[in-house]
């Protein structure tokens, strides 16, 4: 994953200004402090504002001119400069977001491989008997082993099936222990014999 980009700080003073100027603390025709005394305001170079105010000069916020300074020119190309990095912001969250999600999407589909594997490595050792390919239950809000584990239930002992994974919210839960609590929601792969999908839905109390 790619890491966010700091925006360089001549470009973040060039925003606070013409958030200040859009705000009315700033009057258009009213002159800009020195590069000197924003320098020391800000805690930077005399060089950095000058960047920043050339930055607002090319956007049309203020006019540069040697003698006489740094002069606010429109509030209106403030409101537009500052509705720009916003939109830059609001872009940036959402490559941050996509980024998040791919990641998410790649572990899911690993954890599916996962299991995928196990279901093949179930059907091989147990090629020569009856053991039925896995289904999947999914407990409701009725289900009475909702609150216990895999232990307390003693699914096994009641049903004769072997729960080899839960799918829970987008998580793939592989080889659950005995210590795994059911939710409601819980989608449970049990492999098995013939009859076991009857016997699991009776005991789970699922119609």
């Amino acid at each position: 994953m790619g890491e966010r980009v700091e925006m360089p700080r001549y470009i973040k003073i060039a925003v606070d200004v013409a958030l200040r100027i859009y705000k009315g603390y700033l009057q258009e025709g009213e002159k800009l402090r020195g590069r000197s005394i924003l320098a020391s305001e800000y805690n930077v170079s005399p060089e950095t504002i000058r960047k920043s105010m050339k930055l607002l000069e090319d956007k049309g916020v203020v006019e540069v001119n040697k003698g006489s300074g740094v002069i606010i020119k429109s509030t209106k190309q403030a409101y537009a400069f500052v509705e720009s990095f916003k939109e830059k912001e609001s872009i940036g969250a959402l490559r941050t977001n996509m980024r998040k999600l791919l990641q998410d999407r790649t572990n899911i589909e690993k954890q599916i491989q996962e299991v995928n594997e196990k279901i093949i490595d179930y059907s091989y050792r147990f090629r020569n008997t009856e053991l039925i390919d896995p289904i999947e239950v999914e407990l409701t809000s009725s289900s009475t082993v909702l609150g216990k584990t895999i232990g307390e239930s003693q699914f096994w002992h009641n049903t004769g099936g072997t729960i080899i994974g839960v799918k829970r919210n987008e998580e793939v839960l592989i080889s659950p222990g005995p210590y795994l609590e059911f939710k409601e929601g819980d989608k449970l792969l049990v492999v098995g014999y013939n009859g076991i999908a009857d016997r699991i839905k009776t005991f789970l109390g699922i119609k």
